[in-house]
């Protein structure tokens, strides 16, 4: 094998070995709670059905969800968590994407936290109107408002 290849060969592996351990590269500085959630989601299903989302929400899904989120952990553990509220899915992107290597842009966030609040609003609305009458009257307003905004922005 000459050295073009063998080095290509060798920065592959590099990838693959570093991808495997970005995975869980924080669960080491996570409290005792917040592992137990994590496992919790990660056990729940790994693909979701977004066939009848609009096609704008269907395309965030598969070109932005899809791709950043995978890139640092299994999407089951976005799909089974429960954050449904648009401030717990806004903070939990902003944490995201300040990951090192988690390549989110600006853009990249707006668009995931755009689908996740659709997805939220939809395919986990039993959770997210549990948690909107636990909520203080500002935050109702403020996340109703949010969810509007978003099903405005999309539903067509």
């Amino acid at each position: 094998m000459n050295n073009k290849r063998f080095s290509v060969l060798l920065l592959a592996i590099m990838f693959i070995f570093a991808g495997s351990r970005m995975v869980h590269a924080d669960d080491g500085n996570l409290d005792d709670v917040t592992k137990a959630r994590i496992a919790k989601a990660e056990q729940g299903p790994s693909t979701i059905d977004v066939s009848k989302y609009p096609k704008k929400v269907q395309d965030i899904y598969t070109e932005d969800f899809s791709q950043k989120c995978m890139m640092c952990h299994s999407l089951s553990r976005s799909f089974n968590s429960n954050f449904v509220l648009p401030s717990e899915l806004e903070n939990y992107v902003k944490r995201m994407r300040r990951m090192p290597g988690s390549s989110i842009t600006e853009g990249d966030a707006s668009k995931i936290i755009d689908f996740l609040i659709y997805d939220s609003s939809v395919r986990k609305k039993v959770l997210l109107d549990d948690k909107l009458a636990k909520a203080t009257p500002e935050e109702r307003a403020a996340a109703e408002a949010k969810i509007k905004k978003i099903h405005d922005k999309y539903d067509y």
